[in-house]
């Protein structure tokens, strides 16, 4: 038996499907935007629908972005000859947050994930290997401490160790396991500074 009517149930069902958003977090949302003035939901689903519509991929490192290239890509007081290579823009943002990495990025936007039928040709790495014929003398790998991010570290290492460009892995200070979203800046920062070579 429904406890609400059908547009609530639908809200509450559509908010459901949202990562990290469960029953509970889905009625109680729902509940909110109901009782908020029309004029915010308004305001908030325009800005949702402008997002969608004017969000796409940096042309460079592919993080998420309203511009042809990201603001860190577009920034020349960032150092272009470091490429750190991460599985997703949340992890990007992670690192962004310890204030001290200079370089630039690439979002692989997966890791290699047999498992799960996700290989080489279902992540960003056949970008990063054309962005390395320019002017790059490192790239730090810095996918999370998991099985999947651990295989996708070795198949970049393997890949670009040919070229003679310097390849390095962040150090331990990263759970096995987590991921770099939820890791705190010193753990991440520390994880930076003690990379090991590849």
């Amino acid at each position: 038996m429904d406890l609400y009517s059908g547009h609530i149930n639908k809200l509450i069902d559509e908010l459901a499907h949202l990562p990290g958003i469960g029953a509970k977090s889905a009625q109680r949302l729902a509940f909110h935007l109901i009782n908020m003035p029309k004029e915010k939901v308004n305001r908030l689903a325009k800005t949702i629908m402008d997002a969608k519509e004017n969000v796409r991929y940096c042309s460079e490192c592919y993080t998420l972005t309203d511009k042809e290239t990201c603001p860190i890509c577009a920034n020349e007081k960032r150092d272009h000859r470091t490429i750190m290579v991460v599985e997703n823009s949340r992890d990007l943002a992670a690192y962004e947050k310890t204030g001290k990495y200079e370089g630039i990025y690439h979002v692989l936007h997966g890791a290699i994930s047999p498992m799960l039928g996700i290989g080489p040709g279902d992540i960003k790495l056949k970008e990063l290997i054309k962005r390395l014929e320019g002017d790059v003398d490192e790239v730090i790998i810095a996918t999370n401490s998991s099985l999947e991010g651990e295989t996708t570290a070795m198949y970049i290492g393997k890949l670009i160790k040919p070229t003679g460009i310097r390849v390095t892995r962040i150090a331990s200070g990263v759970p096995v396991g987590g991921d770099l979203e939820y890791i705190d800046e010193v753990t991440l920062l520390r994880a930076l500074e003690g990379r090991t070579e590849l």
